[in-house]
C-alpha cells in the first residue's frame, strides 16, 4: 500500500465522543473506521499535565478503551514536560535497554524516535516485542514536524491477529520466534550499545536474567538466541493481539539488493540480525507475506503537527515510521 492511498485525513466532519464531566477537552475519532480518538482542549494552549491533574482517570479510560490518544492542541512540551507528562500518567518510566535500534537519550529517560535515514520506512511493529518484557505505554511528542511524509502510522494489533491466515498464526503461536543477532561485524549496533555497557560479564548476566542464549565468538563478535512471544492477550482489552517484530528482524525487510549481499555473506545463523520459528527453522516466505499483508490492511496514519502528542497503549496498537524529507523530530518516553 502506498503512503498517499494509506494517509487518511483527520479533522473532518468528527462525530463527538462523550466522556462523562469532562468539559475542558473534545473528544473525537482520530480517523474513521479506528478505534483511535484525538483530544483538542476547549482553550487552546492549555497545558496536558495541567488536565492530566483536574481530569481523574479520563486519559487513563481513553487509553485502554481506545488504544492510542491523540493529544492536539495544547501547549507544546519539551523533553522535560514530556518525561514530566509520561510519569503522571504511568509512574516510573522505562529506560531503553537490550536496544535494537539507535537513539539518544534527550533528557532522562526521554529519547529520540528511531534514527534510520529519513528515506527508509520503518515497519508497523510493537515496541520491544522482540523481548519478554515491554512497556505498556508509549508516549510520542513532536517537535518539528517533517516538511514532508514522516508520519507515525498506527496499526490495531488485535485486527492484525485476527486478520492473520488460520495456519500462518497457529504456526507462529505453537513456536513463537525466535531472535538472532550477531554483534561485532560492523553492521549494525554494537553489544556494547545494544546493552548500553562495556562489561562482557554485566551482558551475560543480563542475557542469563532474560532468557537469552549468550555465545561469545571472539573479538567483539556475540551471537543471541532469543524465543519469545508471537501473540499475547492485551491487559486493557483481554483481546488476542499480533505481538511480534518476526516480519522487521527477518532479512527479507531489507532492500533486495541488501538482504542478497548479506546471504552471500553469512549463513542463516550469522546475518547480523534474523527472526527464525521458534524451533529454529526458517521462516516461510508465504507466512511472511500474510503478516505483512495483515499489517498493510490496517495501517492508518496522520500528519504530524508540531506540539502533538501520542499516547499508544504497545499491547492494543504497532507503530512505524514513513519515509520523510526535510527536518524531523520526534521524541518518545516508555512506561
Amino acid at each position: 500500500m502506498s503512503p498517499e492511498a494509506g494517509t487518511k485525513r483527520f479533522g473532518r466532519a468528527r462525530k463527538s465522543i462523550s466522556v462523562s464531566g469532562e468539559e475542558l477537552v473534545k473528544v473525537a475519532p482520530l480517523l474513521e473506521g479506528t478505534r483511535a480518538v484525538s483530544c483538542t482542549p476547549a482553550v487552546p494552549g492549555l497545558d496536558a499535565r495541567e488536565w492530566l491533574a483536574s481530569s481523574g482517570k479520563t486519559l487513563a479510560k481513553l487509553r485502554v478503551e481506545h488504544g492510542a490518544v491523540l493529544l492536539r492542541g495544547f501547549s507544546p512540551l519539551d523533553a522535560t514536560g514530556l518525561g514530566e507528562l509520561a510519569t503522571a500518567f504511568a509512574g516510573e518510566l522505562r529506560d531503553y535497554d537490550n536496544r535494537s535500534t539507535p537513539r539518544t537519550r534527550v533528557e532522562d529517560k526521554v529519547f529520540t524516535s528511531t534514527e534510520y535515514p529519513s528515506d527508509q520506512t520503518i515497519p508497523l511493529h510493537n515496541e520491544m516485542s522482540y523481548t519478554a518484557s515491554w512497556p505498556d505505554t508509549l508516549f510520542l511528542a513532536c517537535m518539528v514536524p517533517a516538511t514532508e511524509g514522516g508520519e507515525t502510522p498506527l496499526a490495531d494489533s488485535a485486527r492484525i491477529h485476527d486478520r492473520m491466515p488460520d495456519a500462518t498464526r497457529e504456526r507462529f503461536e505453537r513456536d513463537g520466534v525466535m531472535y538472532v543477532r550477531n554483534f561485532g561485524l560492523g553492521l549494525d549496533l554494537s553489544w556494547q550499545e545494544a546493552f548500553q555497557t562495556e562489561d562482557r560479564d554485566e551482558v551475560s548476566a543480563f542475557c542469563e536474567k532474560n532468557g537469552i542464549q549468550a555465545e561469545w565468538l571472539g573479538g567483539e563478535r556475540l551471537r543471541t538466541r532469543h524465543v519469545v512471544q508471537a501473540t499475547v492477550e492485551s491487559r486493557a482489552s483481554g483481546r488476542k493481539v499480533w505481538f511480534n517484530q518476526a516480519h522487521l528482524f527477518h532479512v527479507s525487510s531489507l532492500p533486495a539488493s541488501v538482504e542478497r549481499e548479506l546471504r552471500e555473506s553469512f549463513s542463516e545463523d550469522e546475518l547480523p540480525r534474523n527472526a527464525l520459528y521458534g524451533d529454529g527453522s526458517p521462516l516461510d516466505a508465504a507466512d511472511l507475506a500474510n503478516v505483512r499483508a495483515a499489517y498493510a490492511a490496517e495501517e492508518i496514519a496522520f500528519p504530524w503537527e508540531a506540539g502533538d502528542v501520542v499516547i499508544v497503549d504497545n499491547e492494543q496498537f504497532a507503530h512505524g515510521r514513513r519515509p520523510y524529507s526535510g527536518p524531523r523530530s520526534v521524541m518518545v518516553a516508555m512506561a
